[in-house]
């Protein structure tokens, strides 16, 4: 007995001082935590103290049972409150308020042990006695039917808390939103991430369970996504979401933007890099070094699970996926642009860059006259009038203005002939070094090579055309103009998915050219189906950038690149069963493939 009193009295002490932590003064949400607190305390104190111990009713046994049930859930939803408002806690609060959360649930669980009907045979017989003839006592059927409601409504509502615990410091429910991680999930597959080694934290606050493990390339994580905001704001309304979402088996999403547009967040995505790394994607293959590795090596397993071609899976799967980025038809002619890319041999192009320049100034000359003005590229074209589409569908626009305007021979020359002058000096030897100093970089250097001399060409054409006097009408049925257009649809098409097939190095390198890496407890993550993932090698807006750094007069794209590592903070955990719909069941691998 004395036992039990000194319990309870400690309980009710430790939710005294619990409750005065939650003390607030300013006009927000935060304000009703310390009535809610204050409360329970003291309708607690008056059955458990007062009326069980020191009256010794043991009527009040089965209510100091049920707070002891509850105490741990309201503590927490006292805790949420608090952190609810415009204004946060700090750090040491938030340490002392989870210790008083932590000794109260162990209080609570101690008491509720010590009210079991076998512990009071010992120590207090007439107690169990009690307790017994109330059991046995005949009720009447109306009583009945209300005691009975009432065990189910507690039953829901102890779940319904109990499954909110699970969710914040074990596993979480997730349902798969988008088709960024095809073959191994699809959307509307259900899965269980693990959270308790990934050190997850009490809601609204930075302190938790310690994480207990780091992360391996191949890891599939659910983590927050970086690209929204994180305010505590949003945090409070995807606290609610997430509770929400959980509570009804993955049923009601309300993690929704101001628009009432699904967020994608958290996010399910592969860890692709690790902490230590400098990355970069070309053509598909990823490729990494550490600092005491300095040459970029392929990263072989990422062709594992990287998923480039989802038109070529199999029949019954494919039958599941609601979209097909890229067709059997665009794959291939992306194959082929990135050969005749690699193949493209620098002193040829030069050549060919040197030629088109000359034949369209004796086209301008013997059109219009020779052409003297120095136009550069703000007079006549400039930002937007750049982009690698304009200039192959509006290549007759362009021919007539160049033909027409004064310094138009000028600003031809130079656009098809200035980057001579910024190429390494053995670029046009048999073993050219590489542009930047890397694929990447190198690789989108003769993208924008391709691009010029495939305008270049039809920009002299048209003028070869209009030397001629041959009809406007009659040029679509121009063989040299119909094949630089198929050469010009194959390197859009290539530039539509140059984002999302290629990668510059990242950690981009110092000033100095010396490489940077991803910081220490930090991952990369991108998704499978690597042409339908906006993953961490983007962000959410387009903006026009020059296809090369090494042109002045580079044609220019739409480009969402924005990699960005994510901290291990961020991760919630990793996903562990998939177990639904019930055919897909199963252990997540190394890939559905």
């Amino acid at each position: 007995m004395k036992k039990l009193s000194v319990l309870l009295y400690a309980v009710i002490i430790s939710s005294i001082v619990f409750s005065f932590f939650n003390i607030v003064f300013r006009g927000d949400i935060s304000v009703v935590a310390f009535p809610i607190a204050v409360v329970f305390t003291l309708v607690f104190s008056y059955i458990s103290v007062y009326k069980l111990i020191m009256q010794g009713n043991p009527g009040y046994i089965g209510a100091v049972k049920k707070f002891c049930q509850y105490l741990p859930f309201v503590a927490l939803v006292v805790f949420v409150f608090r952190r609810a408002g415009e204004y946060g806690t700090t750090h040491w609060f938030d340490i002392v308020s989870v210790l008083l959360w932590i000794v109260l649930t162990v209080l609570a669980i101690l008491i509720q042990y010590q009210l079991d009907l076998k512990r009071l045979d010992v120590y207090n017989p007439g107690w169990a006695e009690f307790i017994r003839a109330v059991s046995e006592k005949p009720v009447s059927k109306s009583t009945r039917v209300i005691r009975e409601v009432f065990e189910w409504v507690d039953a829901f509502v102890q779940a319904a808390f109990t499954v909110a615990l699970l969710n914040i410091f074990i596993v979480q429910l997730y349902e798969i939103p988008s088709e960024s991680m095809v073959p191994e999930f699809l959307v509307r597959d259900r899965v269980v991430v693990f959270k308790t080694a990934s050190g997850p934290r009490f809601p609204l606050s930075d302190v938790g369970i310690p994480r207990m493990r780091s992360y391996d390339r191949g890891d599939i994580i659910v983590f927050r996504n970086p690209h929204y905001s994180q305010d505590r704001r949003s945090e409070v309304r995807s606290f609610v979401s997430q509770l929400v979402y959980t509570l009804t088996f993955t049923l009601v999403n309300l993690n929704v933007d101001e628009y009432g547009n699904l967020k994608a967040d958290p996010l399910v995505k592969r860890i692709t890099g690790l902490p230590g790394e400098q990355l970069m994607m070309q053509d598909g293959i990823l490729y990494a070094r550490r600092a005491d590795s300095p040459e970029f090596q392929p990263v072989t397993e990422d062709s594992i699970w990287a998923e480039w071609n989802v038109a070529s899976l199999p029949t019954e799967l494919l039958q599941r996926v609601q979209d097909i980025p890229v067709s059997t038809d665009v794959y291939a002619s992306m194959i082929l642009c990135e050969q005749e890319r690699n193949s493209l041999i620098p002193s040829v192009a030069r050549d060919e860059a040197v030629q088109l320049a000359e034949r369209f100034s004796d086209l301008r000359s013997a059109l219009a006259g020779t052409d003297s003005g120095t136009a550069s590229v703000p007079e006549l074209f400039s930002g937007s009038d750049l982009y690698e589409f304009f200039l192959f569908n509006n290549n007759d626009d362009f021919a007539r203005r160049l033909l027409s305007v004064s310094g138009g021979t000028a600003w031809f020359r130079a656009f098809m002939t200035d980057w001579i002058q910024s190429v390494p000096a053995d670029y046009f030897s048999e073993t050219p070094s590489l542009v930047g100093g890397d694929l990447y970089s190198d690789a989108n250097f003769r993208l924008n090579l391709m691009i010029k001399l495939v305008f270049g060409r039809m920009i002299v054409r048209n003028a070869e055309l209009r030397l001629e006097g041959v009809p406007a009408a009659n040029w679509k049925n121009d063989t040299v103009l119909t094949e630089c257009l198929s050469d010009a649809r194959m390197l859009h098409s290539y530039v539509l998915l140059l984002d999302r097939r290629n990668m510059p190095v990242f950690p981009a390198n110092a000033e100095d050219g010396s490489p940077r890496y991803i910081p220490e407890n930090e991952y990369f993550m991108m998704g499978d189906n690597r042409f339908n993932s906006l993953d961490m090698r983007h962000s959410y807006d387009e903006v026009l950038v020059p296809l090369t750094q090494y042109d002045r007069y580079s044609a220019v794209y739409y480009s969402n690149m924005a990699p960005q590592s994510v901290p291990a903070e961020k991760i919630l955990g990793t996903t562990v069963l998939r177990f639904w719909p019930w055919d897909r069941k199963g252990v997540p691998g190394v890939t559905g493939k």
